[in-house]
């Protein structure tokens, strides 16, 4: 998957707009962080930390969390080598985080 695609994806999504923010590819449900761009193969897409540990746990190829979002809802997502449909899982349980009301 390249970065067209995954936009493509992101923004399929209610609510969802792409911006950049510091020069970097983002997108954002009503203002509040889906994903942004960390490089131009790797993604930064919000999970609760369950979610995100089983994401790490059942896609381990496509997914991962460096030591600097160790403490933050964020997994990684290898676009070229993750798996397309474990990505758009992972955008979806990103939006649908962001648009839960409170």
């Amino acid at each position: 998957m390249d970065i067209s695609a995954f936009g493509g994806i992101a923004i399929s999504f209610p609510g969802v707009r792409e911006s950049a923010g510091d020069g970097l590819a983002q997108w954002r449900f009503h203002g509040r962080l889906v994903a942004r761009l960390l490089e131009d193969d790797h993604v930064v897409i919000r999970a609760s930390f369950d979610h995100r540990d089983e994401l790490l746990r059942e896609f381990p190829a496509t997914f991962s969390v460096p030591r600097r979002f160790e403490k933050h809802m964020m997994v990684v997502a290898d676009l070229e080598h993750g798996d397309a449909e474990a990505i758009e899982h992972a955008v979806a349980l990103a939006w649908q985080l962001q648009s839960e009301p409170g």
